[in-house]
């Protein structure tokens, strides 16, 4: 199936689950994961109106960010989103190339994100990763550590947590994820009544090509979509 047809179908499928739940369409952000496809497919998926890309490894990116960083006068400009675990390490790599980081975690992690936008004159978007099912194999916050480091966060001036991230385990069902995405849900409702007016953390970047539907019908405003919407090596030639 063309990246054409799966934009149309899955859009008719977010536009389903919005008024399932009594949401705006424009509320929801479609994020094309492209870390398994390549730079054509990419740059197929920007010419099908897919304009947030997300990328889990900078060695898998670079090609594709800079292809399109290089022509960028002849295509559409993205958003690009960093989906997967950063070491601080990589930070230089990231910061600076991503407008979204989507898996901050540790305030160690934090630290190395503010040294290196102050040096380079920048502010970085980010999401709390929280793991909100448990999973030993998942990484991110247990949830009743999340208040605690959002407070922490207010110290880090390069830093704007602009949401709440989280995956549901991937052996579940789709309706049996509905209480991790509800979940998350209710943590941020609880993050903005405590932290006030001026809390940034209203994002919730959840629902992936196996759950979305359940995740927007939980109030996803992010979900990240790669071989329902982008697809594989296997569908490209």
């Amino acid at each position: 199936m063309s990246i054409q047809n799966r934009v149309k179908e899955i859009q008719q499928r977010i536009e389903a689950a919005a008024l399932r739940s009594g949401r705006a369409v424009a509320d929801i952000h479609v994020i094309g994961v492209t870390k398994y496809v390549s730079t054509e497919r990419t740059v197929e998926a920007l010419h099908a109106g897919v304009l947030e890309l997300g990328e889990n490894r900078w060695q898998v990116a670079k090609p594709k960010w800079e292809y399109i960083h290089e022509h960028k006068d002849k295509l559409p400009e993205p958003i690009w989103h960093y989906i997967g675990s950063l070491q601080s390490n990589k930070v230089k790599d990231v910061v600076g190339r991503f407008d979204y980081i989507h898996s901050l975690d540790r305030i160690s992690l934090a630290e190395a994100i503010q040294k290196y936008a102050e040096k380079h004159d920048l502010t970085v978007k980010c999401f709390i990763q929280v793991n909100v099912s448990g999973e030993q194999s998942k990484q991110g916050l247990n949830p009743e550590e999340v208040m605690a480091f959002a407070e922490q966060l207010q110290g880090y001036d390069r830093i704007i947590p602009v949401g709440l991230m989280t995956m549901a385990p991937f052996e579940m069902k789709a309706e049996q994820t509905r209480p991790v995405f509800a979940g998350l849900r209710k943590l941020r409702d609880e993050l903005l009544r405590q932290l006030g007016a001026d809390c940034t953390i209203r994002e919730l970047s959840m629902g992936m090509s196996n759950d979305f539907e359940v995740a927007i019908e939980e109030g996803a405003t992010y979900v990240r979509l790669g071989t329902s919407l982008i697809g594989t090596e296997e569908d490209e030639g």
